[in-house]
């Protein structure tokens, strides 16, 4: 959810911010059951849908919040709220239908309502959407021949500043850069009183005309709530104890949004620390209770906050300290990346990668845009298959001049002799070569590899010929591609490469782009390891028959 906004913004594609949950459990005694819960009989320890009921010894509510409108008319009815998959859906799909409409619209004051665009709250979620949307606007403008003057940008606030629980200079900071660099607006000291179809109203009377309205003010649980006789206090929040149990009940815990826990006087807001935190503490505390131990208060740790205002600017706060712009903006990829790794591991990690590096869906600057453009695999196969070759007859001619039975490596020759037998062109290369050679790999081929000939020809004969096979057949290409990049800097360092050979070394880059997985082996044979790994994760044991998921 933290990650909605890129998606509202067109930053990445909708899949990147959903995972499966059957993915997730698979391979464990996780049993995810996909209803909606209407009623709950806490005394009996049941809870129901519409068509099934289910008993449970121990129940955990997880439900989350909804967005808090605060009563304000108009706004549930006519605003884009940002709280789910589909709302960042619906809001990316409408801003673009409004540019459309925009650029074919000749009424100014009906092109001036299609172009206005208002978020409300200037909150993480409130910053981060608008910092997505106005940073997609300007390609949204030049695809529909529209001046980006015309387009108007509101973030407004009902407090004096944006981001209120961030030190000072860091609210001043994201200020700064929404108002000079993104030209957004921002209305701090502004409250909105109602929103009437099309027009937005301010506390001070003033209106504007807007279609699009994005509402990211506040979270409140009460929609699920309601239905629960629980106590339950601020926004509907279910009250807990220091073991995150429901007050009154010894068997039912609430955890993140949802949950109402008091520390040091004060209620644990709604952020993914809370969730993780308070999550993890109900879990321990079920399985004490089960295994007959005492349970254990949770002491909620909080180590930072991160905003992104797009993709490249960000303000954290790690551990008291403020970050850079840089740090932040990599501060904000590692934790999200360690997130994934909870969830999923370095599947999701690697997915991740993908969807912020290669796959970005706005505007990229020209060098960025060069690495990060798609190809098709199709057209490396040849290249493939003749790296491949290369390798396979390499390793084949040395095995033929006797690297299995005579000494090749036993001795390190002088320039003299090593430059008798080369062309003038070679004698260029070889003096090159030894004039850069480093003083430590020089020690290694002293004190490593001389002294052991044979050994070393055997893995030199074995690993061409290895190389060759995994290249042709596409086995492992990256980590073909790894070693047999390895190998021709160790024949730089030693013997030198040929001119003639140097192009294996951009050929073999070419590889990294999962060369193997088209008419190779590496297209059955990547997925099946990954189920591999994610089974032995889960259950620490290798199940040989996961062919299929």
């Amino acid at each position: 959810m933290t990650e909605l906004h890129e998606v509202a913004g067109n930053r990445v594609d909708a899949e990147a911010v959903t995972y499966p949950l059957n993915k997730i459990f698979r391979y464990t005694d996780v049993r995810v059951i996909q209803d909606e819960i209407v009623s709950y009989d806490f005394e009996n320890n049941k809870i129901f849908s519409e068509k099934r009921e289910y008993p449970y010894d121990y129940l955990i509510i997880a439900a989350g919040s909804n967005p808090n409108y605060y009563g304000i008319p108009g706004m549930k009815e006519n605003a884009f709220p940002l709280w789910s998959y589909e709302d960042a859906l619906r809001i990316r799909e409408h801003i673009e239908d409004c540019f459309i409409k925009a650029s074919q619209e000749t009424d100014p004051e009906l092109r001036r309502k299609l172009l206005t665009i208002v978020v409300g709250g200037g909150g993480f979620t409130g910053v981060e959407a608008v910092g997505e949307i106005a940073i997609w606007v300007k390609a949204l403008c030049r695809e529909y021949g529209i001046n980006r003057t015309e387009v108007r940008l509101y973030l407004v606030e009902a407090l004096p500043d944006i981001l209120r629980t961030m030190k000072e200079k860091n609210r001043i900071k994201a200020t700064k850069y929404l108002k000079n660099r993104l030209k957004v607006e921002v209305l701090t000291n502004t409250t909105i009183t109602k929103l009437e179809d099309d027009k937005l109203y301010f506390g001070d009377g003033s209106s504007i005309l807007t279609s699009t309205v994005i509402w990211t003010a506040g979270v409140k649980a009460c929609d699920m709530t309601n239905k629960m006789n629980l106590p339950k206090g601020h926004a509907c929040r279910i009250e807990v104890d220091e073991y995150t149990q429901v007050k009154g009940f010894d068997n039912v815990y609430a955890v993140g949004d949802i949950a109402l826990f008091i520390h040091e006087g004060q209620a644990l807001p709604a952020m993914v620390e809370t969730a993780l935190q308070t999550g993890k503490a109900a879990a321990m505390n079920i399985l004490r209770s089960i295994r007959g131990e005492e349970k254990k208060k949770l002491e909620p740790k909080y180590h930072g906050m991160m905003v992104s205002v797009g993709y490249y600017f960000a303000v954290a706060e790690i551990m008291g300290v403020s970050l850079n712009r840089l740090f932040a903006v990599i501060m904000k990829h590692l934790v999200n990346m360690h997130y994934y790794f909870g969830i999923g591991g370095f599947e999701l990690v690697f997915r991740y990668l993908k969807h912020e590096f290669l796959y970005k869906r706005q505007h990229k600057p020209a060098l960025e845009a060069f690495i990060t453009k798609k190809t098709m695999l199709v057209w490396l196969v040849p290249l493939r298959l003749y790296i491949g070759y290369y390798w396979l007859m390499e390793g084949l001619k040395k095995a033929w001049d006797g690297w299995f039975v005579v000494e090749m490596l036993a001795g390190r020759a002088t320039d003299a002799e090593a430059t008798a037998s080369l062309t003038e062109e070679g004698r260029k290369v070889f003096r090159i070569v030894s004039e850069h050679t480093p003083q430590w790999y020089e020690w290694i081929v002293d004190h490593v590899i001389l002294p052991r000939p044979m050994l070393f020809q055997y893995l030199i004969v074995l690993t061409e010929i290895g190389l060759g096979l995994a290249f042709i057949t596409g086995t492992f290409t990256i980590l073909a591609a790894i070693v047999g990049i390895g190998l021709n800097i160790n024949f730089l360092l030693s013997t030198g490469m040929y001119p003639e050979t140097y192009w294996l070394i951009p050929a073999q880059i070419a590889m990294f782009q999962d060369a193997g997985k088209s008419f190779g082996v590496d297209y059955y044979l990547i997925p099946y390891l990954t189920r591999q790994w994610r089974y032995f994760v889960r259950n620490r044991k290798i199940k040989l028959n996961l062919f299929r998921e």
